[in-house]
């Protein structure tokens, strides 16, 4: 059975931002598994996953660390990361990453960008 909708997961330890992203991603039309933590994540799983949105600064494991994790693991998942710390988006390795997002982060175009990647990544790359 083909699956209908593509499944987004959203690690970030704010609650509020977790519940607005699950608001936008289902109602674009989108699966929205929204998680407290990069270890929830990975206890949960990333078989049947789409796309990664991640917080890059998180207690415990951060974005960076998650995102490191998940390409060896699944290397065609697209990884999206976000921060509110503009020190963070300032760094080099934050640099260079198509799907990098400050917060506040534009609705629509989140939106567009993840249309994108999910499209590449059928696509096969």
């Amino acid at each position: 059975m083909e699956k209908t909708r593509p499944i987004v997961a959203v690690v970030d330890d704010d609650p509020r931002l977790l519940e607005s992203l699950e608001e936008l991603l289902e109602s674009a039309g989108y699966a929205a598994c929204c998680l407290r933590s990069a270890e929830h994540l990975l206890a949960r799983g990333l078989s049947d996953l789409d796309l990664l949105i991640t917080d890059i600064g998180m207690p415990g494991m951060n974005g960076f660390e998650l995102r490191d994790i998940v390409n060896k693991a699944r290397p065609e998942l697209p990884v999206f990361l976000v921060t509110g710390r503009h020190e963070i988006a300032d760094q080099g390795r934050a640099r260079g990453i198509s799907g990098f997002f400050r917060k506040p982060f534009d609705a629509p175009a989140l939106l567009i960008a993840i249309g994108e990647a999910l499209q590449k990544s059928r696509n096969g790359g």
